[in-house]
C-alpha cells in the first residue's frame, strides 16, 4: 500500500520525492519508500467555455443568450494536459493507493488545481494537506510531520472556486453583452476592466492638464530661502527688486527630531514594486524570477500577501542576518531587531518573503542576472527590517524681508539606520534636502534676491510600481479600518492582469511608463460605471477573503455575483448606435455577407458583426491587407505561386465548414 503525493509542478514534486526517498522513475511519477509522487502542470483542468455548454451559447453572440449562468459548473481537461491527467486518474483509482497528500502550492490557486482534478476523477480517498513555505529539506520534512486533513482547507478552496466562477460570469457575460451592444469584439474582466479604467483616467488627467506658470522669489544668503507662490509676474519682479541687497531677519526656527522606522519585509506586491523602482522589472518578470529562486530552494514562497513572520520563524530569521552581511557585503547590523515584523496574527497563509539558508550560502554568480538582483533585494530587505530607524533633525526657518516671509528647510542626519543599507543595490533614493547652518531668531543677513519662474506639474503616468500600489489600495478608503483591504486582485494575480491588458492591446509600455492605447480608452469610454468600478471589485475581493476565513458563505457571494450579471444584462441588453467602437479599429472593407466592417483579429480578418464570415486564406495563399482591400472593394487582385500568376476575382461563393462561413473567391490562372 502506498501514499500518493501530488505536487503542482514536476520540478517541485521532484524535490518532494528526494526528501521522501521516492527515486524510481515511472510514467508521470516517482515511486519509493511507500510513496508515489506525481504532479500537475499548473492547471490540468478548468471551467468550460460557454460554447461548450450548449448549442445556444455556441451560436452567434446575441442578447438572447444572456445572462449565461450555468446550472451546474462543468470542467474540461486541457488538451496539452490530457496525458498527465490520465496518469493522475489511474493513480487516484489505484487500489494500492490508500491516501492522497495534496502538495500543490499552498494558496487558493494551488488548492483549486488539486481539487478540480480530484473532483473530476470522482475520487473518494482521504486527503491530507502539505502546507510549506520553503522547498528546503528541513521545511519539507517539517511539513510532512504537520499534515492536516484536507477539510481544514475547504474554505480556501471555496474562495478560489468562487473567484474562478465570478471571473467567468463577469468576463464571459460582459464580453458578449458589450460586444453585441456596440457591434465590436470586446474583452472585459472583473479585475481587468477596473484596472484599465484607472490607467485611462490617469492618462486623461495628464492629457487635459493645463500647466500654469507661477513665480517665487529666492533669497541667497549662503543658503536659499523662498517666498510663497506668486501668480503675477510683475508682483514677483517688484518683490525681488525691493529685497535685493536688503536685510533679512530670522524670525522663527523650528527644530524637530524625526524618525522613519525600518521597512517591513516583502510580500509579493511590495517586492514587485521595489524591483520595478530599482531595476525596471515588470511585475511578471519579478514573479518569474521569484518562482525560479523558490524552486531552487533559495527563497521562501513567493505568492504571499504578508509582510510579517510568525513566532516560529524568529530564530531562523535572526540566524540569517549575520550570514547575509558576510555573504553579500551589504554591511552589518549592530543590534538586529525584528520585533516589528514578528506577528502571528498577520500571517494567515504564508509569512513574508525571506532568503533561505541555501539562498544565503549559494553561488550567486551561477544565477541569471535577474535572479541575482531579486535574491539580493530579498536578502537586503531582511537586513533593513532588522536595522535601527533613520533619524534626522528637521529644521524649518522663517525669515522676513521687506514685510514678506520667506522659508528655508533643511535636515541633518543623526542616525542613518536602515537607510545606510537601502542604497546598496539598484537605484538609490535621492535626498532632496540639505543641512542649514546653525540659525537663531534675530540673526540677520544681506540677501541677493532673484525671481524664479516655475510651472505646475501634471500627474505622472503609471509605472508598474505605482499601478501595483493603486491596485492594492483601490477602494481602501471606503472600507472599515478593520477590514482586510486587498484592492483589485491579489498579489498572485496582479501581474497576470497587467500582462493580459498588454496582450489584448488595451495598454502598452513606454519605458517604465504604462499608458492606455486608443483601443483601451475606447473600451473604458463605453463601459458603464458598475463594470469599471474599482470600489465594487475591491469589495468583492474583500468578500472572497471572508469566504476564505469562513465568515461568509460561498453561496452568498455567488448570489451577489449572479444578481450583478443579471442586472447588467437587463440594463444594457440593447444595441447602442450612438458610439462606434470600431472607429479606431481600421476596417479593410465591408463584409460580403452582412455589409458590416471587416476588421483584424488574432487569427486573421473577420466581420465585426460576428456574422460568421472569416477571411484567412484564399486557395491556401495568405493575401496581404492591400489585396484583401481590393477584393472587398470589388476589384481584382493577383498573386504568384510556383511561378504562375493567379488572378483572384471578387465573386464570392459561400462554403460551410465546421459551423462557420468562409468565402472562396473565384480565380483564373495565367502563365508566368
Amino acid at each position: 500500500m502506498s501514499i500518493l503525493v501530488i505536487g503542482e509542478k514536476p520540478s517541485v514534486s521532484r524535490e518532494l520525492a528526494k526528501v521522501l526517498d521516492a527515486n524510481t522513475k515511472k510514467n508521470g511519477c516517482l515511486e519509493g519508500n511507500g510513496y508515489v509522487v506525481s504532479w500537475c502542470f499548473g492547471h490540468l483542468v478548468g471551467l468550460q467555455f460557454p460554447d461548450e455548454y450548449s448549442e445556444n451559447w455556441a451560436a452567434k453572440w446575441s442578447f438572447a443568450q444572456l445572462p449565461m449562468i450555468p446550472e451546474e459548473w462543468k470542467f474540461k481537461i486541457f488538451e496539452n494536459s490530457k496525458d498527465q491527467f490520465k496518469v493522475l486518474k489511474q493513480l487516484m483509482n489505484d487500489r494500492n493507493i490508500m491516501e492522497i497528500i495534496c502538495a500543490t502550492d499552498a494558496d487558493r490557486e494551488g488548492e483549486c488545481i488539486f481539487r478540480y482534478v480530484y473532483n473530476l476523477v470522482k475520487c473518494q480517498k482521504p486527503v491530507k494537506r502539505l502546507w510549506i513555505s520553503s522547498l528546503e529539506e528541513s521545511a519539507i520534512r517539517d511539513g510532512f510531520h504537520k499534515l492536516k486533513n484536507s477539510s481544514a482547507y475547504d474554505n480556501l478552496y471555496q474562495a478560489g472556486f468562487c473567484r474562478a466562477k465570478a471571473d467567468w460570469l463577469v468576463g464571459m457575460n460582459g464580453s458578449r453583452l458589450f460586444s453585441v451592444r456596440y457591434n465590436a469584439h470586446l474583452n472585459t474582466g472583473r479585475v481587468q476592466t477596473p484596472t484599465l479604467a484607472m490607467i485611462v483616467k490617469r492618462d486623461a488627467d495628464i492629457a487635459t492638464f493645463v500647466k500654469q506658470k507661477y513665480f517665487t522669489v529666492v533669497l541667497d544668503m549662503g543658503f536659499p530661502a523662498e517666498s510663497a507662490r506668486i501668480d503675477e509676474e510683475h508682483t514677483a519682479d517688484m518683490l525681488a527688486s525691493s529685497c535685493n541687497g536688503k536685510t533679512v531677519t530670522v524670525t522663527d526656527v523650528k527644530k524637530e527630531v524625526k524618525s522613519i522606522s525600518a521597512p517591513k519585509l516583502f510580500d509579493l506586491t511590495s517586492l514587485q514594486r521595489e524591483a520595478n523602482k530599482k531595476f525596471g522589472y515588470t511585475a511578471q518578470q519579478t514573479l518569474d524570477y521569484m518562482q525560479s529562486l523558490y524552486e531552487k530552494k533559495l527563497v521562501t514562497y513567493p505568492r504571499t500577501d504578508s509582510q510579517y513572520l510568525s513566532d516560529d520563524m524568529e530564530q531562523t530569521a535572526y540566524a540569517l542576518i549575520p550570514a547575509i552581511s558576510e555573504r553579500f557585503g551589504f554591511g552589518s547590523v549592530a543590534e538586529p531587531n525584528l520585533r516589528a515584523v514578528i506577528n502571528n496574527r498577520k500571517v494567515t497563509g504564508h509569512h513574508a518573503i525571506i532568503p533561505t539558508e541555501s539562498g544565503v550560502k549559494c553561488d550567486i554568480s551561477a544565477l541569471a542576472a535577474g535572479e541575482q538582483n531579486i535574491l539580493k533585494l530579498v536578502a537586503l530587505r531582511l537586513l533593513c527590517a532588522s536595522a535601527s530607524a533613520y533619524r534626522y533633525d528637521a529644521v524649518k526657518v522663517t525669515l522676513r524681508c521687506e514685510n514678506t516671509d520667506f522659508t528655508a528647510s533643511g535636515k541633518t542626519i543623526l542616525e542613518s539606520g536602515w537607510k545606510a543599507l537601502d542604497g546598496k543595490i539598484g537605484e538609490a533614493e535621492k535626498s532632496d534636502k540639505k543641512s542649514l547652518p546653525d540659525l537663531e531668531r534675530g540673526m540677520t543677513f544681506t540677501a541677493k534676491a532673484v525671481k524664479s519662474e516655475l510651472f505646475t506639474s501634471p500627474p505622472k503616468s503609471f509605472t508598474e510600481d505605482t499601478l501595483l500600489s493603486a491596485m492594492e489600495h483601490a477602494g481602501a478608503e471606503e472600507f472599515d479600518e478593520n477590514a482586510e483591504k486587498k484592492g483589485l486582485g491579489t498579489p498572485a494575480t496582479r501581474a497576470n492582469t497587467i500582462e493580459n491588458l498588454v496582450k489584448h492591446g488595451y495598454i502598452q509600455r513606454d519605458g517604465k511608463k504604462i499608458i492606455s492605447t486608443d483601443k483601451g480608452r475606447n473600451l473604458i469610454h463605453i463601459m458603464p460605471d458598475e463594470v469599471k468600478s474599482a470600489r465594487l471589485t475591491a469589495d468583492w475581493e474583500n468578500k472572497l477573503l471572508e469566504v476564505e476565513h469562513g465568515s461568509l458563505s460561498a453561496d452568498s457571494f455567488m448570489n451577489e455575483i449572479n444578481r450583478f450579471v443579471t442586472e447588467l444584462v437587463s440594463k444594457y441588453g440593447s444595441v447602442d448606435d450612438s458610439v462606434s467602437f470600431g472607429e479606431n479599429q481600421p476596417s479593410i472593407g465591408n463584409c460580403p455577407k452582412c455589409g458590416k466592417p471587416v476588421i483584424k483579429g488574432k487569427y486573421g480578418w473577420y466581420c465585426s458583426a460576428r456574422c460568421g464570415m472569416n477571411l484567412t486564406k484564399v486557395y491556401g495563399v495568405e493575401l496581404s491587407e492591400g489585396q484583401l482591400k481590393s477584393l472587398l472593394s470589388g476589384k481584382e487582385t493577383s498573386y504568384i505561386k510556383n511561378g504562375r500568376k493567379t488572378i483572384v476575382v471578387p465573386k464570392v461563393a459561400e462554403n460551410a465548414f465546421n459551423g462557420k462561413t468562409y468565402y472562396n473567391w473565384s480565380t483564373r490562372k495565367e502563365s508566368s
